[in-house]
């Protein structure tokens, strides 16, 4: 009885580390407040402005928070001030964190499509 037991602990130990796992996505930092589309010229009094700086307006004039989109979804951050958040607000990126319900540890963003470069693969001009 007691094996069995601890098998179950150890089982439910194991799923919690799986599930807090890091894991990457892609998709986009915006705000709670615009979510997935910006209408700047609504949001901030009829100035046009590009959604990286509706963003930023937002979470810096609006108190609103970073969120993280993917796949028609919005996610949670938990960690604000990430130093990469304000950054790469409203770009394609790929972020690395860990997420737990729908709130996103943040622990690496970068831009979309970039990859590191091979030693040996750099261009001269």
């Amino acid at each position: 009885m007691k094996r069995v037991l601890i098998l179950v602990i150890g089982a439910l130990f194991s799923a919690a580390f799986a599930l807090a796992a890091e894991q990457t996505w892609s998709g986009k930092i915006s705000d709670s407040d615009c979510g997935r589309s910006h209408k700047s010229a609504i949001e901030h009094a009829g100035k046009k402005m590009s959604d990286h700086d509706c963003v930023i307006a937002c979470v810096k004039d609006h108190g609103a928070k970073y969120v993280f989109v993917s796949g028609g979804k919005i996610y949670n951050i938990s960690n604000q001030d990430y130093a990469g958040l304000e950054e790469h607000a409203a770009h394609d990126i790929k972020l690395t964190g860990e997420m737990t319900g729908d709130t996103i540890k943040v622990s690496k963003i970068e831009m979309a499509g970039k990859s590191s470069e091979k030693k040996g693969s750099e261009k001269k001009y």
